[in-house]
């Protein structure tokens, strides 16, 4: 997956617990290898995804609200078209030294980033890769835990339980 910085980075603030789609995989765990584009421009970040939440448009944007709020504005407009739209639940993020677009190009020949996505199963050169990456250590990693549904029981303050690994 293909994904600008200025989205990335929040992960580790504990800005963002839930990522918001238009379509995703329905009832089972998810690993994005991530791709930074520019100015990073590297593979080597991972982010473990729990099952999607699958609802309607209006459920989804009480979710994004609940977990950051101001955000459910934003996503009801990306989603409100959809009769279901998906909140996937991030679990853990990590990064690894991974590899800049140079080696990957060495490695693959003409690697080009994706354009949002792509299912690796049909990369299998890339999958490779991917997993040669993350069978090291990672430079840093972090679990998320969802207190959403907590918070809008209780009132509470906290959004998210950050724990570094």
């Amino acid at each position: 997956m293909s994904l600008k910085p200025l989205y990335h980075d929040p992960l580790w603030a504990g800005g963002k617990t839930h990522g918001f789609r238009r379509r995703f995989l329905t009832g089972q765990s998810a690993r994005w290898y991530v791709y930074l584009t520019w100015p990073v421009a590297r593979l080597g970040a991972v982010i473990d995804l729990g099952p999607a939440i699958v609802d309607t448009p209006e459920r989804i944007a009480e979710i994004a609200e609940r977990a950051r709020p101001g955000n459910g504005a934003s996503v009801l407009e990306y989603v409100q078209d959809l009769n279901q739209a998906f909140a996937i639940p991030i679990q853990r993020v990590a990064e690894y030294p991974g590899l800049s677009l140079e080696q990957l190009r060495a490695q693959l020949g003409a690697f080009h980033p994706p354009q949002g996505y792509a299912k690796l199963r049909n990369h299998s050169e890339l999958l490779g890769i991917c997993e040669k990456i993350t069978a090291g250590s990672p430079s840093r990693e972090m679990t998320v835990t969802d207190r959403t549904e907590e918070v809008a029981a209780t009132g509470a303050a906290f959004l998210t339980t950050l724990s570094p690994i």
